[in-house]
This record gives structure tokens, C-alpha cells and sequence, in this order.
């Protein structure tokens, strides 16, 4: 039943005792922490520690969170924070993703017919090239087509004007076309 609940009955239900009704807000948003990590830390084991740091304080800040916005902008807000003071405390290393490790849990996930191996192919060059982006493109790009965020909530999270964003999502959707076609055009190469 808690999993047609929205949000906010589930958060209710936690703050009147039910601490287990957490982990049905962990299932359903942890794909997206976990994917706005990734694009901060670019290392699958910081990405984890940052989601998991995430949802430990979400989890303690539960009754500060005023529902004023969706649960998932407070949420995404939290991340970017523990993001941003990981970051902070690594002193920014940066590295690229593991391709080779992606492409082979892709690989590993499912049945090959053509549609899927396209489908898998296509999501492995996207999340290739966001990888390439700045973390703040990364994670505008994420917040806005992963995420299903709308301006005004990246606003809130990152903690910038929607005018801003707007803006600096149509320079990273740039950006990403570039290095898409970058990548692209090396792979058209490579089997030429």
C-alpha cells in the first residue's frame, strides 16, 4: 500500500513513529540521488558514500522539512550540499567514469534484442558524455531530465535564480552535444 502513498503520506507516517516507512522513500528516490552524486564525485564508491550520507541526513532533518516544495527538491538540495563538502574535503579529484565497467554491467543487465542493445548503447554514450561535463552541468542536466525537475526546484537546490539556470542549462545542453558528437564521431572512426 505505501507504494501508491505520495511523498508526503509516507513522510507523515514516519514522523508519527513508523521509522521502516523510510525505506520506501530511500526505494523510491535513491536511483536519482545516486545519479546526482555520480555527476559530483565521478567515482562509483564516493557516489555511494555521498547517497548514503544523503539519506542519513534527510532521514534526521525529516521534521525540519516544511512541504513547502516537492520532497524530492529538499532531497535533491540535500545531495548537492553532501556533494558539494565531499568534494570540498577530496579536494576535487577528478577522474572519468569507468567506461568499461559501465559498458559490462550494461551488458550483464538484460536480453539482447535489438531494440534493447540500442537502448543500451544510446544510454552508455549519454551518461558518457554528461561524465565530461562539469559537475554543475552534470548535475543541471540530471536534475532537469533524470530528475523531472523543473527550473524553479534546480533553483532551490543549487541555490540560484531560475533565470540563472535556465540560462545554464541551455549552455550545459551545449555542451553536451558537443561531446556527444565528439564521441560520436570517435566511434565512427574506430569502426571505420
Amino acid at each position: 500500500m505505501r507504494n501508491k502513498s505520495s511523498d508526503l503520506e509516507i513522510i507523515d507516517v514516519i514522523l508519527n513513529g513508523n521509522q521502516s516507512a523510510y525505506a520506501d522513500l530511500v526505494k523510491r528516490h535513491q536511483s536519482y540521488v545516486f545519479s546526482l552524486a555520480m555527476r559530483f564525485t565521478r567515482k562509483r564508491e564516493d557516489a555511494e558514500e555521498v547517497a548514503q550520507e544523503t539519506f542519513v541526513k534527510a532521514y534526521r532533518s525529516l521534521s525540519q522539512y516544511k512541504k513547502e516544495s516537492k520532497f524530492s527538491t529538499w532531497l535533491y538540495t540535500i545531495t548537492y550540499h553532501t556533494a558539494m563538502t565531499h568534494l570540498r574535503k577530496k579536494k576535487l579529484e577528478t577522474s572519468s567514469l569507468d567506461d568499461e565497467a559501465n559498458l559490462i554491467q550494461l551488458e550483464s543487465k538484460g536480453a539482447y534484442d535489438e531494440y534493447s542493445v540500442e537502448k543500451k548503447s544510446r544510454s552508455f554514450y549519454l551518461n558518457k558524455a554528461i561524465g565530461m561535463l562539469l559537475p554543475d552541468d552534470a548535475a543541471i542536466i540530471t536534475l532537469f531530465y533524470q530528475g523531472e525537475q523543473s527550473l524553479e526546484e534546480i533553483a532551490t537546490v543549487m541555490n540560484l535564480e531560475p533565470n540563472t539556470v535556465k540560462v545554464k542549462l541551455h549552455r550545459a545542453r551545449h555542451k553536451l552535444k558537443e561531446r556527444l558528437e565528439t564521441l560520436l564521431k570517435n566511434e565512427v572512426k574506430e569502426l571505420l
